[in-house]
C-alpha cells in the first residue's frame, strides 16, 4: 500500500447496529446459521493452540466445490474485503487508475486509493458496457454482483463479454460476489479467464459476520501471485473449520435462497405502497423515500425498534434507505416499524410456516 495514501485515507460508513435492543436491518446478513456451527467452533478451539495448516486443504476443497473451481485456485482470506484487498494489492501500483462502480460498495474506492491509485467512477449498470478507450488506461475494473445497494446482478453472458474486453486491454476484472450465494446464479469463476478475479464472503450467507472468513479465486500466473502475497495463516483455525462446515451445508443454502426470494417478494410488494423499491436479486431492498426526510424515516424506524441503513452515504444516492431481508417475523416487525401495511394480495398473503416455528 502507498504510505501517503494511507495517511490521507478515511473510513467508509457501513451498516451494522451495535444496539442489541434494535432489530438490525442495516446489515445484510442471514438471521440464521447452519446446524452444527457451535460444535465445529468448539472443536476448533483446542486445535487453535497450534498454528493452522497454512495450506488450508479442507477449506480450499470446500470453497472450490461451492463455486466450481480447482482448490489450487482458492486463496483463503479473513472475509470478502480481504479478498478484495488481495486482488488490488496484486493489480495496482501508485498512479494507476481503476474503474469503480457507483452507487456501490464504498470500500472499492477506498481500497483503490490505499494502493496509491485513482478511482474512476462509472454507473454500475453501465460499467460492463464500457469499451477499450476507457479500459486501456485502467489497471483494474470492479463489478459487484449482485450490486450493493441496488440488488440487481449483471448476467454472466454480459460479464463474459466484458471480461474478454478487459483481457484484451490488460485490465484485471475483480468480481465481488459477496451476495451471490443468496442466488442460484453461476459464479464468474465459470468464465475461466485469467483476467478475472472473484472475491467471495462466507459471513453474509451463513450469518457469521464476526467470524471473518472468505476467499479469492484466480487463475494462471495470478494464482501464484496470490499465494505469494497472501498473509501467512490468513484464517484462524475456528474460522477455517466453521467456514469449511458451512460451505458444505447445501440444504441450508437452498432453504436460505428460497426464503429470501419469497420474503423479498412479499416485502417489496408491501413497501411499494409507500416507497419506490428497486428490483433485487439480493437479500436486501433499496427504497427511494421521495420527498421524505431520510433522517426522519430512519429515526422513526429506530423509535419503533428497528435499525435501517442510511443509503445516502452511497455515491449518487440522496433520498434512499436500504433494508435487509430476514425471516418472516423480523420482516413483519420492519414493515410495522415503517408504518407499512400489507395489501393481502399476492405473495404478502402467503403464510410461511417455516419462519413461524
Amino acid at each position: 500500500m502507498d504510505p501517503d495514501s494511507i495517511r490521507a485515507g478515511r473510513r467508509v460508513p457501513h451498516g451494522g447496529e451495535p444496539d442489541r435492543a434494535l432489530v438490525d436491518f442495516s446489515a445484510n446478513t442471514n438471521p440464521r446459521v447452519p446446524a452444527g456451527v457451535d460444535d465445529a467452533y468448539t472443536a476448533a478451539l483446542e486445535d487453535a493452540r497450534r498454528y493452522p495448516d497454512d495450506g488450508y486443504p479442507d477449506f480450499r476443497a470446500a470453497a472450490a466445490d461451492f463455486v466450481g473451481c480447482d482448490p489450487a485456485q482458492v486463496s483463503p482470506t479473513p472475509g470478502g474485503l480481504a479478498a478484495i484487498r488481495l486482488a488490488m494489492e496484486t493489480s495496482l501500483e501508485p498512479g494507476d487508475e481503476a474503474l469503480v462502480p457507483y452507487p456501490s460498495f464504498g470500500e472499492y474506492a477506498r481500497e483503490v486509493r490505499l494502493q496509491g491509485a485513482k478511482p474512476r467512477f462509472v454507473r454500475y449498470d453501465e460499467l460492463c458496457r464500457v469499451g477499450h478507450a476507457l479500459l486501456e488506461p485502467c489497471s483494474l475494473a470492479v463489478v459487484c454482483r449482485p450490486n450493493n445497494p441496488t440488488g440487481d446482478a449483471v448476467e454472466l453472458e454480459t460479464l463474459e463479454a466484458f471480461a474478454a474486453r478487459c483481457a484484451d486491454a490488460g485490465t484485471t476484472l475483480l468480481v465481488d460476489e459477496a451476495f451471490l450465494g443468496f442466488t442460484d446464479r453461476p459464479s464468474a469463476v465459470e468464465l475461466e479467464s485469467e483476467a478475472v478475479v472473484v472475491a467471495r464472503s462466507l459471513t453474509k450467507l451463513f450469518g457469521l459476520p464476526g467470524l471473518r472468513a472468505g476467499f479469492a479465486v484466480a487463475t494462471g500466473d495470478r494464482t501464484d501471485a496470490f499465494a505469494s502475497a497472501r498473509r501467512t495463516w490468513s484464517l484462524g483455525t475456528p474460522a477455517a473449520r466453521v467456514g469449511t462446515h458451512c460451505l458444505r451445508q447445501s440444504a441450508f443454502v437452498r432453504d436460505t435462497r428460497e426464503r429470501v426470494e419469497r420474503e423479498r417478494e412479499r416485502m417489496a410488494a408491501a413497501l411499494e405502497e409507500q416507497f419506490d423499491v428497486y428490483p433485487s436479486t439480493a437479500p436486501f431492498l433499496l427504497c427511494d423515500v421521495g420527498d421524505r426526510d431520510v433522517s426522519r424515516v430512519i429515526a422513526d424506524a429506530r423509535a419503533n425498534g428497528v435499525a435501517i441503513r442510511d443509503a445516502t452515504t452511497f455515491r449518487g444516492l440522496d433520498s434512499h434507505v436500504r433494508v435487509a431481508v430476514k425471516d418472516r417475523p423480523s420482516n413483519d416487525r420492519l414493515l410495522e416499524a415503517l408504518g407499512v401495511r400489507e395489501t393481502g394480495d399476492g405473495p404478502a398473503d402467503r403464510i410461511d410456516s417455516g419462519d413461524r416455528g
